[in-house]
């Protein structure tokens, strides 16, 4: 297994900085945040490993449950998990463990505190464990690359598809039209990180970016996923409901757009957290 214990990045939440590190020394990254799952977003990070799960920073513990907890009766996707305060609202989940071996957590939790063993509890098919971040005073999921430093990665996303969709759910591929009608069209697109090998899970881009004709339409953003009134929403130059931006799945809706007759430039960019970035261009006949 690959290891993944990296250098520290620094974030700030309020006024407090945060540096944080894996809760893993070695693991394959097998889901990450942003990652379209079926048409709804994934909100932390999938490892398949073996081992302990340590404390990605110092905190207070708030929750357990496990195998021999009272609420483990009550079913839930995360299965054996822990949940730390680290201050100024940023909350730590870590889930999926080994349900039968809890580890003795203190209530002042010092960073690299070992909290669990990898398992297969919850929403698991694999050895390994899930870990997510939850900011309460902002009401947002924090993607965690945002507050760890990134793991390697020299290879670009792929893009494997661009389509638009007109006002009379009529669906058009870029690539292969020769021409398209006037309108109101969506763009939605397919993007996957290959981190390391295209052999490995494939994974959520950490952005992607929509031009037409030279001006920026939509910049649909990993960063942070909010809680508005019982919605999530994602960002997409403002913040749009996920329902709509994971609609397409397995792609993500990027924007919209009017086209009038003539010709038109649609061009595509995806990246990843260490800025690697793969683009398509299409120029289309609009009658």
């Amino acid at each position: 297994m690959k290891h993944i214990r990296t250098a520290i990045l620094v974030f700030g939440v309020g006024s407090l900085m945060y540096a944080m590190d894996w809760p893993v020394q070695n693991g394959n990254l097998i889901n990450n945040f942003g990652w379209n799952d079926a048409g709804r977003p994934v909100l932390g990070m999938t490892f398949e490993a073996e081992g302990v799960v340590e404390a990605a920073e110092a905190g207070e513990l708030i929750f357990v449950q496990n195998g021999f907890s009272n609420a483990s009766r009550l079913p839930t996707p995360l299965g054996s998990w822990v949940a730390l305060d680290h201050g100024e609202g940023l909350i730590s989940i870590y889930g999926r463990f080994d349900q039968n071996e809890p580890i003795d957590i203190p209530n002042s939790v010092p960073k690299n505190t070992p909290l669990a063993k990898t398992g297969r509890s919850g929403w698991s098919e694999t050895e390994g464990f899930y870990f997510s971040l939850f900011d309460r005073k902002e009401r947002r999921w924090v993607n965690p690359t945002m507050v760890i430093a990134s793991l390697p990665d020299t290879r670009a996303p792929v893009i494997q598809s661009v389509l638009l969709r007109n006002s009379e759910n009529r669906i058009a591929d870029p690539a292969q039209a020769r021409s398209i009608g006037q309108g109101r069209y969506t763009i939605s697109v397919t993007a996957l990180d290959t981190r390391l090998a295209p052999t490995e899970n494939p994974l959520a881009p950490y952005r992607i970016i929509c031009i037409v004709n030279g001006t920026e339409i939509g910049t649909l953003t990993f960063e942070t996923f909010s809680a508005r009134d019982g919605t999530l929403m994602v960002y997409r130059n403002g913040l749009v409901p996920a329902t709509q931006i994971y609609a397409p799945a397995p792609g993500f809706e990027v924007g919209e757009v009017w086209l009038t007759r003539g010709q038109a430039t649609l061009e595509i960019i995806a990246l990843d957290k260490n800025e690697n970035a793969q683009s398509v261009q299409y120029r289309l006949m609009v009658d």
